[in-house]
This record gives structure tokens, sequence and C-alpha cells, in this order.
């Protein structure tokens, strides 16, 4: 058994035992799906068999303690548990918690910095405490050390008395291969009868270097179905290890009865017969000595392998019900993970050896990030966020290409496509995994583009696959230039911008077509727009006016690289006329309205049909914006200042908007609010409103969501006031939505939208960027961060190398800087202190990993 002396974990957030009831960390790798772990240290919502099982929660499956101290002492055997919350005690059969009648600590607490959790146990009559570390290797630049099927259980045991304790620590599985959350009845008891639907399912005991476990499989489950797979119960424990693959055919809790009395004798396990079972539990035990005063600590792993992802773009769906039919064989599309692995046991013997590497590069780079100079809720928000990258929200066929729903309802995917006006917003995919991020641009571009410039915002699968109705959102095809042209400066990929550049040229002249968004040429979007509200704008507005500007100044940039000055200067002079007129036209003094504008001739209804209008009576459009005051209406500024690509429209127009949506959108407290919709605040929490109308004039039926409230609306907004220098005042609004995912009311794992672990949320990473001033350009070299009045520390990434950068006040005015790459290479030219200075290198050069640079920034006069 390993001794710990490793340095602790690092942490953000620390919950009691009064926040941990809706806590739900979800373990796996980027693209595999997960299961994850409870704020009480349950396992829950296996979500592993190719869609999401919010609540699936098998029986049978926990791990457990045995405890003897020396002498006479009785051993004592627990559930590596907390105590189960009062609230959750009732039920028609008593309560409905899986394995509820276990044993269990008396306290309990969880620590968290993702994908680092920790579980803290502690009992008077337990002679060890308990400290659960659980993770899945997650290194930014590493797509593939991040995409491993497994979730990594350390149980560490702290004995603090003056005598060793024997121990055994136990983990049990049930085989539910052939049950997916999707299709399995609540019982009698209210669980799931999961029993009811499996048959022939198989344990077997396996033996590799330096890990042993138990193997699932099934005999029944067709092997193209969706739910076929393999599960697999590892540790890497070299001895006292024990094992059964079936517990005991009892009926009346019998088998659970067995099992328990069995492990408390001596920490041991006995095999029982299978005895006809077609959904056998397998339990796997691993015993051990904790010394006086000292520590041990014992690691699991469950690893899982199912091959057969099906369509969300199903071949035989009607028109509308594309989610909801049943695939073919010729729908399925396939897992990447499952190809880099035979089975599940293959995942476990294969990544043990590497585990304490893997655990190492992971501790890193958290490490990294959470010493950074940040408030604590913006790190928070950033990190816990990227579980839309892990969960079912996310996955990569079995040719490596990368996609995403938006989020996840309870047992499917909830709206499919990887849709681009909604993983618009986020930039945590381009910073930590850039591979991943230029293939979505290739995908949005090569394959959900048609030739005339029209871009179908939900791509179909698989690729190749015609949509029955395409639908181009005016938001989403603008996004997406501006998205390659990050892409493009973040990794110097010059193959990447000289093949998709004829492309992306199309796609921004597709604006200019009859009837399209900016039909005469004037910088201004007047057209049928189809947007993320789910709905069409009819007339310029703010929210599809700067994601166009923004895509006008991207598009300028990259014609100029590939020497199409015509085209550059074309993009120049529509930015400057339209942004031109949007000040003087759409901004009112406060902030930027909708001038709607109904669409009267046939032809222009026609036209609007055809890029993918929804209604066809246009006289008086309903469910516009109008007047109102947008959280959004500034979203192309955030993204340009990102990218580097400057203001879009007059900076004082641009600050006084953002001080009204603080001024008018912000509730502090919902009690008196009507919202028509869905609701994500409630009671004395705090949230921008997506609209409010304060001058009046709002639409009889506005856009759907104005009283809504959307944290990837509000992280773009937040990020928006702090790029113009209203720094307390977007932390406050990111403090206000983290409070809100506090372990009591919400998972602060699970920022939902429309579904759980939505993409959009993923724009929390943005505020690190804005706050440290990070810009990198891969094509020239270049770097800059903000300068800071006295010592400061920052995390970097740019989707290929990370690290950290370290400045302080130095002789002469001058600013002594540290560059150090943890992981990568970054090719280095320029380094520039925003309000400071800047330093030019003699030539490029490149930074290994491992290797730091210092140089001397003097300040400018």
């Amino acid at each position: 058994m390993a001794k710990s002396t490793r340095d602790a974990w690092p942490a953000l957030t620390t919950y009691d035992a009064d926040h941990l009831n809706r806590i739900a960390l979800p373990l796996g790798g980027v693209g595999t799906g997960t299961v994850s772990l409870g704020g009480r240290g349950d396992l829950r919502d296996w979500e592993v068999a190719n869609r999401p099982a919010k609540g699936f929660t098998p029986p049978g499956c926990f791990f457990a303690l045995w405890a003897k101290p020396a002498g006479d002492a009785p051993a004592v055997p627990r559930c590596l548990e907390g105590q189960i919350p009062p609230e959750l005690y009732e039920g028609a059969f008593g309560c409905k918690v899986p394995n509820h009648g276990l044993p269990r600590f008396r306290h309990c607490s969880f620590a968290a910095a993702y994908p680092l959790g920790q579980v803290f146990l502690t009992d008077p009559e337990v002679p060890l405490d308990v400290r659960i570390e659980a993770f899945n290797p997650l290194i930014p630049g590493d797509a593939e050390a991040s995409g491993i099927p497994m979730a990594v259980l350390r149980f560490v045991l702290v004995n603090r008395t003056s005598k060793p304790v024997n121990a055994s620590v136990c983990g049990s599985v049930l085989n539910f291969i052939g049950a997916d959350g999707s299709n399995t009845p609540i019982g009698f008891a209210g669980t799931p009868n999961i029993r009811g639907v499996l048959k022939a399912n198989r344990n077997e005991r396996v033996k590799g270097r330096g890990v042993q476990g138990v193997r699932m499989s099934t005999e029944s489950v067709a092997r193209t179905d969706e739910r076929f797979g393999t599960l697999a119960i590892a540790t890497t424990a070299a001895g006292g290890v024990t094992a059964r693959t079936a517990w005991a055919r009892k009926p009346w809790g019998g088998a659970i009865q067995d099992f328990w009395e069995d492990f408390s004798i001596d920490g041991r396990l006995e095999e029982r017969a299978l005895d006809g079972q077609d959904s056998p539990t397998a339990s796997l035990a691993a015993r051990l000595v904790v010394p006086a005063r000292s520590r041990r600590s014992v690691t699991f792993l469950l690893t899982w392998h199912f091959p057969n992802r099906m369509s969300w773009t199903p071949k035989a769906a009607e028109p509308g019900a594309c989610c909801a039919a049943k695939p073919c064989d010729e729908d399925r599309v396939g897992n990447y993970y499952t190809t880099q692995y035979a089975d599940a046991w293959d995942v476990a013997r294969r990544t043990a050896p590497h585990l304490a590497d893997l655990e190492r590069r992971t501790v890193l780079f958290v490490r990294s990030f959470c010493e950074s100079d940040l408030p604590d809720a913006v790190k928070d928000a950033a990190l816990s966020n990227l579980t839309a990258l892990r969960t079912q929200t996310s996955f990569r066929t079995a040719d490596g290409n990368f996609f995403g729903w938006e989020g996840c309802g309870d047992t499917a995917g909830c709206c499919p496509g990887s849709c681009t006006h909604v993983w618009n917003y986020e930039w945590a995919t381009a910073m930590l995994f850039g591979d991943l991020a230029r293939n979505m641009r290739e995908i949005e571009l090569a394959h959900a583009m048609c030739d005339d410039g029209r871009m179908h915002f939900r791509v179909q699968l698989p690729l190749g696959r015609e949509p029955r109705k395409l639908v181009c959102a005016a938001d989403g095809q603008m996004g997406c230039l501006m998205k390659l042209y990050r892409e493009w400066q973040l990794s110097g990929d010059e193959s990447l911008l000289r093949r998709l550049w004829p492309r992306a040229r199309k796609a921004l002249e597709f604006c200019w077509t009859p009837g399209g968004w900016d039909a005469d040429r004037d910088g201004v979007m007047e057209g049928c727009q189809h947007n993320t509200m789910d709905v069409e704008y009819f007339g310029p507005n703010p929210q599809m006016g700067t994601w166009y500007l923004g895509a006008l100044r991207a598009c300028e940039e990259m014609a100029w690289h590939v020497g199409e000055k015509d085209f550059a200067d074309t993009c120049r002079d529509l930015f400057e006329r339209g942004s031109r007129w949007m000040d003087e036209n759409l901004f009112n003094g406060e902030y930027y309205e909708h001038e709607i504008r109904p669409v009267k001739s046939e032809k222009e209804v026609a036209e609007g049909l055809r890029i993918g209008m929804g209604a066809k009576d246009l006289s008086e459009p309903n469910l516009q914006l109008g007047r109102g005051c947008l959280v959004d209406q500034l979203v192309g500024q955030y993204m340009a200042h990102l990218a580097g690509l400057g203001y879009l429209l007059k900076p004082a127009n641009v600050r006084k908007t953002l001080r009204s949506i603080l001024k008018y959108n912000l509730k502090r407290g919902f009690h008196g609010h009507f919202n028509h919709n869905r609701s994500y605040a409630l009671g004395d929490e705090q949230a921008l409103l997506m609209a409010s109308y304060p001058r009046g004039g709002r639409p009889a039926q506005p856009f759907p969501y104005d009283t809504e409230v959307m944290t990837g609306f509000e992280y773009a907004a937040a990020v928006g006031m702090i790029q113009e220098g209203m720094v307390r005042q977007g932390l406050d609004c990111i403090a206000a939505i983290r409070a809100r995912y506090d372990g009591r009311k919400r998972s602060p794992f699970d920022e939902a939208e429309c579904g759980h672990h939505y993409a959009r949320a993923m724009t929390s990473w943005s505020a690190a960027i804005a706050l440290t001033g990070f810009a990198y350009s891969g094509v020239d070299g270049s770097l800059a961060f903000s300068a800071t009045d006295g010592p400061a520390r920052f995390f970097w990434s740019n989707g290929s190398a990370w690290g950290t950068f370290e400045q302080r006040p130095a002789r002469g005015g001058r600013i002594r800087a540290k560059l150090t790459v943890l992981s990568g290479r970054l090719r280095l030219r320029r380094l520039t202190l925003a309000g400071a200075g800047q330093v030019e290198l003699p030539r490029m050069r490149t930074i290994a990993a491992g290797k730091s640079v210092t140089l001397e920034v003097p300040k400018m006069a």
C-alpha cells in the first residue's frame, strides 16, 4: 500500500455538511462520459453508456471500509459515505437513497478544484479518518491523456491513534451493462429496477502488471447496441486483495446482508456462485495496515468502454424529431476513446502504470491555475464549468472529430449539432485543447457549410448527411469567422488559415446575398436573423450587429495576411460604416436598441425562408427584442477584445452600455419577479436578467427568454465589464453566479441552461483571460499580459502550451518578468506588458517545457 507523503491537492472551495446534497463532480475523460462523485462520497449519475443518465445510480455500487485496531477492540465496518440528509429520508417504502441501510460516517465535508474532488470522513466510533481523492486526468494540450474513460478514487486512511489499525477498503459495482438510465423502471422501493432488464451479464477476475480487478461483460446485449460495452473495477494494491465476481443469490435483501456480514468479519471477501444471476455484483477488497499516527492509501479505478455512439440526427427521424427517432446501423458514429482500448479492462491495465505521471501533470495544471493572483470565484467558475467537456455534452466520434450538444437532458442530449451560436461564447476549449477547437472550425467550414456560403448551425452526423432543413444562424456564422481568426492566431497554423480561408470568405459574402443579412452592403444586419434566442430578429440590433462587426474585422485581418488586399479593404469599409451607423442610430444614450423592421415583400419572405426563416406572416413580427436593454448586446465586442480585434463601437458608448446593463438588468432578489419561462435564479439570489425595458416599448410578446437568467450570458457581460475597467462590478456578477451553485441549491459542477453542463457556461474561462490581459499570436510570436502595480503570478495557456507568468518591480522603474513553460512549446519574439512597455527579442525563440525566460521590461515614458 502506498505511503501518503505527497503534497495535499489544491482546493478552491470547501463545502460543509449543509452544502453537500446537490454536489455531483463528474469523473471521466474528454468525450468519454462520466460517473459523478457525490458530496457525501457516494457515486451517482453513471453516465457512461453513450447518453446522459441523471439520477441513474445502480444498486450495490459503493465503497466500504473495515477497520480493526490492534488488540481486543472490535472491528468497525462503514460505508465510505457521509450521512444521508434528513430531506431524503421520506418515501413510500422508506428512504430511496441507494444503499440507504448501510452504516455511514457521521461527519463529512467536500473540497474541490476541478477535476480534483476530495471527501473528508470522520466518525468518533471509527479508528481511522478517511480522505477520498477522486480525479480523472485533465492536462491542457494533451487531449489523449485527458480522454481516458476512467474514474480514479484513492482512499487515504489516517490513523490518529497510538495503535496500528488493520484495514480494508472494498469497492462494489453492479454489472449494469444493458441499462443506461433511460430503460430502467422504478421498483417498489423507489430505486431503479435494473435487474429486471439485464440478461446474461458476466464478471471475471483479471490480473495485470501492477493492477488487478474484475472485468464485467454481457452475453445478451447485441454487439451493435448502444448499450453494449464493458466495465471494470480495479486496484493498484500489490497484495491482500480478495474479490467476489458475484454476490449470493438470496431474496429480501439477503444478497447485501451476506456481503456485509462476510466483509465485516475480517475485511476479506469469499467468492459466491453465480447461481444463474443475470446481473451479478462485483466486489474488490484490499487489506492493509495503517501504523500508529500514520497514513496509508489504496487506489481504485473504475473504467468503461461503450463503443456504439449513435447519431444525433438519425436517418429515420421525422422532421423536427431528430433526437427521438430510433437509430439504425447507418447512424452509428462510434467513440474515439473505444478505438484506443480493447475494452474496459484494457483501459485499467494500460493506464495503471502511468497513473502517477497523469496525476502529477493534472495536479500541476490545477495548482498552477489555483495559485494565479485571481479571485477565487473566477478560478472556481473557470475550472468547474470544464465539466461540459467531459460529461455527455461533448464527445469524439470514432474518426477523432470533436462534437458537442448544447447541454444534456436527464436521459438524452439536448439540442444537437455543435450549435454554433452556443459554442461561440466559450474560450475554454480553444485555450486548453487547441487541436479540438481547430477541429471544430474544420467541421463548421468544411462540412456544415454549403458552397454558396450558407452554414447550417447544427452539423449533421454522420458527416455528409444532408439536413432536412438548412437553417443559418447569423450570430453562429459570424462567430465562426471570429473563432477561425482566434485559432489561427493562437496556433500560428498557416496551413489551417490557407485551407479554410476560401470557405470563410464565402461565409462572410453570404451576408450580402439578395434577401440576406446585409443585402444592401452597408455594414448593418437588417434581414431575417435567426439567432441564439431561438427566434429570427428583423431589423438592425446590437447583438447580431456586433457579431457582424467582429467578423468583418477578423476577415479583414485574415484577408490581409493571405494577400487579398481588395477584400480586406471591403471588410474595413463595411466595418467602419456599420460601426458608425450603429452608434448614430441604435445607441439611445444609455444602451443599444433593436430597430424592428417588418418584412413586407414576397421576395424578401422567399429569401428569408431560404436562409432559415420560421414564420411567413412578417408584417408585424413577434418575438423581438425591440427597445429592450439586452444583457448580451455587446457580445461581439466581448469576443473582439479577447481576440485582439479592438473596439467595434465607440468606447464611451460601450462603457455606458455596460453600466446600463448593470443598472437595469441586475436583480438582487427574485421574490417579486415574474418569469414566464425557465427559472435559474430564485428567492434571494442575485443575477443579471436577459433583458429589461427601462424606457418602455416592450413588444406584446418579446423574444422567449427576456425574463430568464442564464449564466453563459452573465459571464459574457461580466467579462465585458472587466474589459472596460468595471472590474469590481464584473467580479460581483461572477461571484453572484457561483453563490447560486453552492452545493445546497445546485451542483457547483452543473451550470444548466438548455440542459445540464451547458456549453455556454464555459464562457467563465474568459474572465481569467481578461483579468490577466493574456494575448498571444503564434503568427508573430507576440505575447502580452497586463502590467500590475506589484508582484503578480498568472497562469497562461494557448491551447497547446501552458505555464506561469510572474512579474515584479525591478530597479530603474523596470519590470522583471519570468515566463515559464510547464507543458508544450511556445514561440516568443516580443513581450508586452499593457500599461507599461514591451521588450523585443533579437530573434524568434522557442521555449520548451520545463524552461523559463526572464526579461526586463522598460516602462514607457
